[in-house]
């Protein structure tokens, strides 16, 4: 069967497939596909994360799943499990990776063929909504992943910012690459918006805050939320807890919940 045969049979079952990007590295593009992927399966869904982030997969570590030996059946690799209900389905390079510190030293064909691989081999089963952890940038991977999910389908991308000038830049050019290869934009979420101190809870504008809310506005693009600089979040990622079960009275909560329930009424629709 070709690769197109192979994608259509793994992925019929997957309702919803959404592309988080981010036009420059260090903005917490994992992070918020992480607690998107909580906040889905707090709400009743069934969801999966493919990390294609081959140089900085770090999907694994953030929920906590170690480097477990990836399994094949008849329809291709199965899915790593986070959770005891099986709710929670991951694909990662970092699975693959002999030593959890080398490094992905590959050239384009090379990446573009593992690409094509986990998009079609990956035996998800029923998913409410895939989540597709991006490289930062706009680059060959991302094209090698819209090439191989198009067989399928793409609902559309979440874009991932901080409010400075120099990531809302960047995001820009990312906007411009999802028009140009005709990807519909979800929304626009701004990440580190604020500090959240730990002791009263007050939140400061450390690195300033309503750049992605602005950026949102220019565009034409929805605007989905802001979530928080969290000490606790920070720590829960480290630690790969689930920060949603947590701290459900926190306010980075009740932002990262209202930023997932607006994703889904937009898939819904």
């Amino acid at each position: 069967m070709d690769s197109s045969g192979e994608c259509d049979r793994n992925l019929h079952q997957v309702k919803h497939v959404v592309l988080v990007l981010s036009g420059k590295g260090g903005v917490g593009k994992s992070t918020i596909t992480t607690e998107l992927a909580l906040a889905l399966i707090h709400a009743g869904k069934k969801v999966g994360i493919l990390d294609v982030d081959l140089c900085g997969p770090s999907i694994p570590r953030m929920l906590r799943v170690g480097k477990p030996e990836v399994h094949q059946c008849d329809a291709g690799w199965v899915p790593v499990y986070a959770d005891p209900q099986q709710q929670l389905a991951i694909m990662s390079i970092g699975f693959l990776l002999e030593d959890s510190d080398e490094a992905v030293i590959w050239r384009g064909p090379k990446k573009t063929a593992l690409i094509g691989q986990f998009v079609s081999d990956v035996a998800w089963g029923e998913l409410d909504v895939l989540l597709v952890d991006t490289p930062p940038g706009t680059s060959d991977e991302h094209l090698a992943v819209l090439e191989n999910l198009r067989k399928h389908r793409v609902d559309g991308a979440v874009l991932v910012t901080t409010p400075q000038a120099v990531s809302t830049g960047d995001v820009r050019r990312e906007i411009t690459f999802c028009k140009k290869t005709a990807v519909k934009i979800l929304g626009i979420v701004e990440n580190m918006s604020g500090f959240v101190c730990p002791h009263c809870s007050e939140c400061s504008n450390i690195f300033s805050k309503g750049g992605g809310e602005e950026l949102a506005k220019l565009t034409g693009s929805v605007f989905l939320g802001s979530v928080p600089l969290d000490p606790l979040l920070a720590a829960s990622l480290e630690e790969g807890q689930d920060f949603l079960q947590a701290f459900p009275d926190s306010s980075t909560y009740t932002a990262i919940s209202q930023i997932a329930n607006t994703l889904l009424s937009s898939l819904d629709a």
